[in-house]
């Protein structure tokens, strides 16, 4: 069976890897990235080499526009992976919202239009499913979040997530598969908590220690295809097996850090998101706080597929290969 796939946000690093790989399957026919700007990659010499993806087609849409239904309409796509959601405002607040909620939106009406899409494969977060004092110890896929996020990324995925229900009672013919993946980490992985790790001091929340789960890049690749080439209908928990506590991941990165009380740890990550460095939203500060934990089981059971990076040995191929030790 000959596919034609659709994936969106490829100028980002896991977007890019994926469209890459789904594009040397010999089961593929043709894969389409779609972002505001071109994929980019660093050459050996440190400069930019423009459209490094092979055999993937390029083509520029805002997802906030109606454009994108012309592309899926003219290129009869069949597959549609949503890579693009902003786990960090690249600017302002209102305008991350609006390339995440509205974006997907464009994009999942353009999908109930076309009568090519057959499959739709969304890239959410655990976030979803915030972080606070009273949360069970593990979250599975059928757990309700005892504090609803009100702010950042995890907000919008849960709205998201919210349009993606909706779409699929609107088009039951169309196989629908939401990822919930915990933090990405890897040698390429740009990220706020990423950068957090690399900082030469890390402030930490007077009082907490939380529970902390990673995805290496890898793994995320490897599920996001599998996704893209197969019918695995419903909402998916990803994370390395095992969990690190922050103070583990501080020790083994082996560098300083200070605990602070909550107060002075956002207006630190607020001077740091000014500078550009690293960007501890809310949401971001319940996270350190209190951590977050989920169960991948149903992954398991209905991919018949495991994360080969479990969270201690994901955190320390991150740290091997950028440096951070």
């Amino acid at each position: 069976m000959t596919r034609t796939v659709l994936v969106t946000g490829i100028s980002r690093h896991i977007g890019a890897r994926l469209a890459s790989v789904l594009a040397a399957d010999p089961a593929v026919s043709r894969v389409i990235g779609v972002d505001t700007v071109p994929p980019t990659s660093l050459t050996r010499d440190g400069g930019a080499q423009l459209n490094p993806l092979g055999r993937v087609e390029f083509v520029r849409v805002d997802l906030r526009s109606p454009d994108i239904a012309q592309v899926i309409a003219a290129a009869d796509i069949d597959t549609v992976v949503h890579m693009s959601l902003m786990s960090g405002p690249a600017g302002s607040r209102p305008a991350m919202k609006e390339h995440n909620v509205i974006g997907t939106m464009q994009l999942l009406a353009a999908c109930q239009r076309s009568e090519t899409v057959r499959r739709v494969v969304v890239r959410s977060t655990t976030a979803v499913y915030g972080s606070s004092p009273t949360d069970p110890a593990v979250f599975t896929e059928d757990s309700e979040p005892v504090e609803v996020p009100h702010t950042g990324y995890g907000k919008d995925a849960s709205e998201v997530e919210g349009y993606v229900r909706g779409y699929a009672r609107r088009r039951p013919d169309v196989v629908t598969t939401t990822l919930r993946f915990a933090n990405f980490i890897g040698p390429k992985v740009d990220s706020p908590l990423t950068r957090y790790f690399r900082a030469p001091l890390r402030p930490t929340v007077l009082g907490f220690d939380p529970r902390l789960q990673f995805v290496h890049e890898d793994d995320g690749v490897e599920v996001l295809r599998l996704a893209a080439l197969d019918d695995h209908p419903g909402v998916f928990n990803v994370a390395g097996d095992g969990v690190l506590l922050l103070s583990q991941c501080l020790r083994r990165a082996g560098r300083f850090w200070v605990p602070v009380p909550a107060p002075a740890f956002r207006f630190l990550g607020e001077g740091a998101r000014a500078l550009g460095r690293m960007d501890f939203t809310p949401d971001q500060l319940a996270l350190m706080s209190h951590g977050r934990v989920v169960d991948s089981g149903r992954l398991a059971e209905e991919f018949g597929w495991v994360p080969k990076f479990t969270t201690a040995s994901a955190f320390d191929d991150f740290l091997q290969t950028r440096g951070a030790r």
